[in-house]
């Protein structure tokens, strides 16, 4: 079975152009780009039940050749994706039903009668693709990397398709973050961990598109080096989903969930003490930092200015012509397929990182909340802001965490309340608000998960 490995990174028509010319592929190709127009048919049921399954068939024209090609969604991790795939080169451009046999159908669509398969969307682009290969440390690399351009239709609705494909042909998949992240340095580059496919679904119904990605099910007695990189591979997953979606249609609330990614990211890189020495989180700290300086100000701004709403797109557009927000992803990609966080840890942090997350977490969040020394702060109310940071370390653990914590009580309460006093830690001072902060400290010193934290 025919397995694809591949990054997608959206670019502009000007990035395109300059990709074609880039030194580093014009060193590394071995085979001259080759242009195809390619004509893509898609087809679903009217119900939508190979979306469902997370199964997308095609018919392709290339030149004279038609293409049937069944794709299942395998992994699919911040912008890096595993897809099985089948091809059947056929003799005119009609759907073969006979080719999708038990050997590559889903078996849950095995009831689906295959008659009811009927056109919902094309993708038509012009590709120019080129062999790229070189040495890395003993091995060989062998990426293609397609240029495609064109356009998705669906019913009344299109939209375009501007982006490079590298698809692994040889090699490690860490060549191909490796190629992408050095070709982001220089151009602007966003991973887009949305299919062509994916894209027509979401022309053709808008309603029905989902950004959510499955949360990470982590197990009390999995090493903490494991459940954090599956914590942080979630995060960034969906903060490059959300980036996408917030391009496309420029509602407020994605924007805002983009910005808690980037605030849990954060908070996450900062949690795990000298299981990732300071070191090896040092440049991703500071480029989460940057975006944070920008876009954290600008959206609590904007909670209350319907202008600053409306301008909040092309802000974000003007982002996106810059490199930062895809150089931080590729880099911080690299950074968990690598585990650098392990490479030059001491002793001491290699058994941090073997322990197991149930051991762990609960130590370091009661650690959390005895520094957040609540009693100071409904003392003190006006200071609670400068505890930020370590409120938003206890919550992005509790928010994708919390199943594995199985001795503490109410830990569903202690997110949420712990929620209310974050936001009021970032309101503007004004006497209501630190009665408020007051209230909430007591609130949460109050609760039983707290005190058995606290112990």
């Amino acid at each position: 079975m025919p397995k694809e490995t591949e990054i997608k990174l959206r670019a502009s028509r000007e990035t395109l152009a300059a990709l074609r010319d880039h030194p580093l592929l014009k060193k590394r190709n071995k085979s001259g780009w080759q242009r195809h127009e390619l004509f893509n048919q898609y087809f679903d049921t009217p119900n939508r039940d190979l979306a469902a399954a997370r199964v997308a068939l095609r018919l392709r024209r290339d030149g004279e050749q038609v293409i049937q090609t069944l794709k299942s969604r395998g992994q699919s991790v911040a912008g890096l994706s595993e897809r099985n795939e089948w091809d059947w080169y056929l003799s005119k451009a009609k759907l073969d039903l006979k080719k999708l046999s038990d050997d590559c159908w889903p078996a849950s669509l095995a009831d689906l009668d295959k008659k009811l398969l009927a056109p919902i969307f094309t993708t038509d682009f012009v590709r120019e693709k080129a062999d790229i290969a070189w040495g890395r440390g003993k091995a060989k690399v062998v990426i293609e990397a397609a240029l495609d351009l064109g356009k998705v239709v669906a019913g009344e609705g299109e939209e375009e398709i501007c982006e490079l494909e590298l698809e692994l042909r040889e090699g490690e998949p860490a060549a191909l973050l490796e190629l992408a992240a050095e070709l982001a340095a220089d151009l602007p580059l966003m991973p887009c961990d949305i299919s062509k496919a994916e894209r027509g679904y979401r022309l053709y119904d808008a309603g029905s598109y989902s950004l959510n990605l499955p949360a990470p099910q982590l197990d009390p007695e999995q090493p903490l080096d494991e459940a954090f990189a599956a914590v942080a591979w979630h995060l960034l997953g969906g903060s490059q989903r959300l980036a996408e979606q917030y391009r496309w249609n420029g509602h407020w609330r994605l924007l805002v969930d983009w910005l808690q990614q980037l605030i849990d990211l954060r908070a996450l890189l900062a949690s795990l003490g000298q299981a990732a020495p300071r070191a090896t989180t040092h440049d991703l700290r500071e480029a989460l930092d940057a975006l944070l300086a920008d876009w954290r100000p600008r959206l609590q701004a904007g909670q209350d200015n319907d202008e600053l709403r409306r301008n909040a797109p092309a802000l974000f557009a003007a982002e996106l012509q810059g490199n930062r927000w895809g150089l931080f992803s590729l880099n911080l990609s690299r950074w968990l397929l690598a585990r650098a966080w392990t490479v030059e840890r001491n002793a001491r942090g290699n058994r941090q990182g073997a322990a197991v997350i149930g051991n762990w977490l609960p130590h370091l969040l009661g650690e959390e909340a005895k520094s957040l020394q609540l009693d100071r702060y409904k003392r003190q109310p006006e200071d609670l802001a400068e505890q930020l940071p370590r409120i938003e370390r206890l919550l992005v653990w509790l928010r994708l965490a919390r199943q594995v914590l199985v001795e503490i009580e109410e830990t569903d309460r202690c997110y949420g309340e712990l929620i209310k006093l974050s936001e009021l830690a970032q309101q503007p001072i004004n006497e209501e608000a630190l009665e408020q902060r007051v209230a909430q400290a007591h609130v949460v010193l109050t609760l039983k998960s707290w005190k058995q934290l606290l112990k």
